[in-house]
This record gives structure tokens, sequence and C-alpha cells, in this order.
């Protein structure tokens, strides 16, 4: 089977967040099930673009609205991520240096998803599957269905992957004439709301629709940022495949991120040496438990209540407690943090921005992670954690609630709350120093088990494969 993923991100070479992870990750797991399958994305002006040796393997032109574009694709030489990744390059579209942020994304990923449709329709031997991922592949569906000129498309199957639906790339209808001719009576499968929307168009055009949890697909039932009633009455096409990480990247045995590598029976030291080295690093208390934070300072990681519920801790708990958080977002959560840096020099740091290797040291560093998410569809964070025998501490939602059980259950093995706010935090930073000061037995066998949990891509990737083949 040959399965092609479109997507906007892919690890290493672009990522903002778990999108790039996934797709960077899942065909690889997918080639070793023995298909085929293989990654499309824009020609963004990466590191990883200038670092390696690609080849030109197609030229093409279309019509976008009043305009013609011309277009290229490069493919990867070596092979080196375990799949074929081609990239399309439009100039003064998609040769960026930044993924988005720019005030024609639609414009850019409209112009790249018609010309990955040109593309395929002129292969001899078209895929299997067109796998999409988020809406700025989300159109692919519609124009591979109804647009006139890929019509040699319509016998691939077309499958869509939502990862974050608050992200819709909602488009105004006076940009209708950015989408190749269609079939007119058509119209209703790009309109959601008044609007096209390439997230509900690319729901109700797939042939399968998946997210990436169970407990995120029921919630997109009753909150989906609009799109509540499209999810109830298209849930017989959807279902929820829970994300995997990669353990080739994600190990702490062979992490070359870290001072000591580790596994589950030497859990103990290998944590503390990588502990030491980001308390000195950060000038905090190795002796004290370190709760950290690594993501997007936004809303919906629930950043805005990051300052509060670590000021409340430190003072509720005598300061017997460190903190670390990793990230960039809104300028307002950054000011709070920085200026709580200074508040309490020696038991909170902050690094604003974002470090691949910085990441790694933390998550094999820290005592515990913080994860306060309004919404997380699935959450990988809380798997590397897991990986590195870190304790998740999670608010119970999304994929959140499908990976995390509380220390206080059966074999529970995390720290859950219910509510995004201070107090629930505040009072999970309470546990989690109950359990590191006084519970410690406990604690070593958290990080051990935790340690041996599988969340890698090998389950989820049979699951898509059988998903394929059901079509």
């Amino acid at each position: 089977m040959e399965i092609i993923h479109v997507s906007a991100e892919c690890y290493p070479y672009a990522k903002a967040g778990g999108l790039g992870d996934v797709v960077g990750a899942l065909p690889k797991y997918q080639n070793h099930l023995g298909h085929i399958a293989k990654v499309v994305m824009p020609m963004y002006r990466t590191k990883f673009l200038y670092d390696n040796e690609w080849e030109l393997v197609h030229q093409g032109g279309q019509q976008f609205g009043l305009n013609w574009f011309h277009y290229s694709v490069i493919k990867e030489k070596s092979n080196k991520l375990g799949f074929d990744l081609f990239l399309v390059d439009i100039n003064g579209l998609l040769d960026r240096e930044k993924i988005y942020g720019y005030d024609d994304d639609a414009e850019r990923f409209t112009a790249f998803q018609i010309a990955v449709c040109d593309w395929i329709n002129h292969w001899q031997n078209k895929p299997d599957v067109i796998h999409c991922h988020d809406h700025h592949t989300g159109l692919i569906p519609f124009m591979m269905q109804y647009c006139f000129a890929f019509e040699n498309l319509r016998n691939v199957s077309p499958v869509f992957t939502v990862h974050n639906a608050q992200y819709q790339g909602w488009l105004d209808w006076s940009h209708y004439h950015f989408v190749p001719t269609y079939d007119g009576w058509r119209w209703g499968l790009l309109e959601w709301d008044k609007k096209i929307n390439p997230l509900a168009s690319a729901i109700k055009c797939s042939k399968k629709v998946t997210t990436v949890s169970s407990s995120y697909l029921e919630e997109l039932k009753v909150s989906a940022n609009g799109l509540e009633k499209l999810f109830e009455y298209e849930q017989g096409k959807c279902v929820g495949i829970l994300n995997g990480i990669d353990n080739d990247v994600w190990n702490p045995s062979t992490d070359e991120f870290i001072p000591e590598n580790f596994d589950a029976s030497t859990v103990t030291d290998g944590k503390l040496a990588s502990k030491k080295e980001l308390c000195n690093r950060f000038q905090l208390d190795v002796e004290k438990p370190l709760i950290v934070f690594i993501g997007r300072l936004v809303g919906e990681k629930a950043a805005d209540i990051l300052p509060e519920a670590i000021r409340s801790s430190i003072f509720e708990y005598n300061g017997n407690v460190n903190f670390l958080v990793l990230g960039s977002g809104e300028p307002e959560v950054e000011s709070e943090l920085n200026w709580l840096k200074l508040q309490f020099p020696g038991y909170v740091n902050i690094f604003i921005g974002y470090s691949e290797p910085l990441s790694h040291l933390m998550y094999a560093g820290a005592d515990f992670l913080l994860m306060p998410s309004r919404v997380e569809p699935c959450g990988l964070n809380q798997m590397y954690a897991l990986r590195y025998g870190t304790v998740p501490m999670v608010r119970s939602t999304g994929g959140l609630l499908d990976t995390v059980i509380d220390f206080g259950d059966w074999q529970g093995f995390g720290i859950r709350f219910n509510n995004a706010t201070p107090e629930d935090v505040k009072h999970a930073v309470g546990r989690a120093i109950d359990l590191f000061y006084n519970k410690k037995n406990l604690l070593f066998w958290m990080r051990e088990f935790m340690m041996n949990i599988d969340h890698s891509w090998d389950t989820s990737a049979k699951q898509y494969i059988e998903l394929y083949e059901e079509l």
C-alpha cells in the first residue's frame, strides 16, 4: 500500500508543535510494516533544507485565482528520515523561514494544496491513500473529488486527521476563486457558517476522519469551536487513534542531549545527573522537587495561569519546590513569567524560546512535568515524560485523560486534576511535594513502572493501516 502524508510540519525539517512530531514518525513506522509511506510539505527555508542534499523530481504550474504560479518539487536524497520527504516550492509564497504567522497564510497553504494535487494528478501510478493533516491540507479531499483539473485523483482515498480543531483555516467567500474550477453544485461541501472552512470541508469530504485520541473525539461533539454538530453528524466515519512517540528519538538510554544515559534499572542515578546539570545551569536547588513546563505559552496550554499557580505554590509550601519553564507565546505571559523569575531567584527560572536539546534535558532531569492544558487533543509531552521517568501532572482532558492514571488509583503513575485553575495546580503541586519528600519508595516504583509503558508508534501505525484497508 502506498500512503502520501501531506502536512505543514514534519520533524526534523520544520516543527511548531506535536503535528511535526507525528508526521515525522508515523510514516517511518508504516514503512516498517512493509508499506510505502511518504511525506509532502512546503519548502520552508530551514536549516535542514541547507544541510542536506536534494534532487528535483517535478516542475509544474497551476491557475491561482486570476494569476498563474509555477512550482517545483524536490526530494531528500538519502532517505535519512526513514521515508521519502518531498518539498513543494512556490516562489513568493512558500519560500519563508517560518511555518506560520504571515498575513497571506491562507493564500500560501491553498496554493500549496493545489500544487500537491496537480503533481500527484500527473503520476502514472496513483497512491492508495492521501492522508491529510489539519486545516492547512483540508481542501485537498474536496479538490481530489470535485475540481475538474484533478479528475485522475477521484479513485484515491482521502483520509484526514484532526490534530487540533480550534484552528480551522477560515476563508471569506471573496476568496472562492483560489479554489480551482469545480462542480458548482458542490459549494456546500466547502462551507460552514457562511465561510469557506477547510477543516469542515475535510471532515465532509474525506472517506475516514481520525482524531489523535478517543477522548478528544468525544470532546469534539460538545466543544469544537463551532463544528460540534458536524462531528456529531459525521461520527460514523470518525475514529480516535492515539498518537505515539518515536522511541528512537526519545530514548534515555541513547539520548545524546543528556549527560548520563539510563534505563528503568538505572533511572535514579541517571535522572540525578541530568537534574544536577539543569539546576547548575538555571540556579535551582537540586535537593528540591523540580517541576517543569515545556510548551507554547498560550491559552490552550493554560499558560496564563502559570504565574499565579507558581507564586501561590511557593508561598503555600514554604519554597520547598523549584519551577523551570521552557516556551514562548503570548507576550503578557512571557512578561509575567520573567517578572516571577526576578521575584523568586533560586526558586523559578524561565527560558523564553524553544530548544530541542534543552527539552530533552528537562524531560530527563525533572521530577514532574506540569500540563494544565485547557485543550489537549492527544499530547506528546506526557508520553516523553513517562519515557524518561518523569511524573506527569496533567489536567483530565483529551489525550491526557487517556494516557495518565492518577497515583491514587490502582497502578497509577501520574497526578491528575480537573480544572485549569491556579488552585487546582497548587493542590497538584502539594501532592507532588508530598510524594517527593514522604513517599520515596512509591516514587521510585512509579519511575520504573512508567518507563516500561509502551507508547511507541507500533500499535498506532497498525491501526492506521487497518483503517486504510477498510477503504
